[in-house]
């Protein structure tokens, strides 16, 4: 991978983590479209570092608040109905199902489930279910609400995020959704609770850059890494702003479009479903 290549790739994974349009989806489509070798899930998982980095930055004083609290609960009854521990707990209880499913799955994720027709599909498919969440739910619920069933619910939808097109933000967002959270509610719990899954994931793929020379080398993806950030960082303060008065409508249609289009470039054989080597 080359300093270019990482650079687009930096800004594409900034451009699209918090968004709920699948950045894995779009590192793997872009670099696929673009001729280059598939940049790997070594290589998604350290860039999602950066952005997860702008989460801690813009949410610094809730996630200050949280883990205060969380450290009180453990040596004090008085601490543990606080509503900042509660939460604490929770994205601990909401974490498990993606570490329990990323080791079951850890070799598909690196081969199999990185197929073009499976990022298509799950585009398509997840876009489906973000419209009807946007629509039906009831967005009345606020974190203070959160429970141990919602947590895990939350979890789940984020486990599901290991398939390239589901979306970690979009499938998040859309479970707080049916469960009747509202807009900002969801995306914010969504956002705390990718920072320990992401932190988790990215440490455990750090051993697999410039693994045998065919993996992202270290200095592309520290650039891929740092852009990811700053980038990320824009994104999370618009995307805050703006639902909290628009729909995910425009976010729908586009997930739809693109899984159209990749299936149409794939069944007319310009683009390959596995193309560049899976790593």
């Amino acid at each position: 991978m080359g300093w270019f290549e990482a650079l687009v790739l930096g800004l594409v994974q900034g451009l699209t983590e918090f968004l709920p349009i699948s950045s894995s989806a779009h590192l793997r489509i872009t670099a696929a479209l673009a001729g280059w070798d598939d940049p790997g899930a070594a290589f998604t998982a350290v860039t999602q570092i950066g952005t997860e980095l702008a989460v801690i930055l813009y949410f610094a004083k809730k996630i200050g608040r949280v883990l205060v609290a969380w450290f009180h609960s453990l040596y004090s009854k008085e601490w543990r109905s606080h509503p900042d521990a509660r939460l604490g707990w929770l994205i601990i209880v909401g974490s498990l199902p993606i570490v329990v499913l990323g080791l079951l799955f850890q070799d598909d994720i690196d081969t199999s489930f990185r197929d073009l027709r499976i990022t298509a599909t799950m585009l398509i498919v997840f876009g489906v279910i973000l419209l009807v969440a946007d629509r039906i739910g009831r967005q009345e619920r606020d974190l203070d609400q959160l429970t141990v069933k919602h947590g895990l619910g939350f979890g789940f939808a984020q486990a599901l995020a290991i398939i390239p097109g589901v979306s970690r933000s979009g499938g998040t967002t859309s479970a707080g959704l049916l469960m009747g959270y509202t807009r900002a509610d969801a995306a914010e719990y969504s956002f705390l609770l990718a920072v320990p899954a992401v932190f988790g994931s990215g440490l455990y793929k750090l051993t697999d850059i410039g693994k045998n020379g065919v993996t992202a080398q270290w200095g592309p993806t520290i650039l891929a890494t740092l852009v990811a950030f700053g980038v990320g960082y824009v994104v999370i303060a618009w995307l805050m702003s703006y639902i909290k008065t628009k729909s995910f409508l425009p976010f729908v249609v586009y997930r739809l479009a693109l899984g159209v289009l990749l299936f149409v470039l794939i069944f007319t054989h310009v683009l390959d479903p596995n193309a560049g080597p899976a790593v």
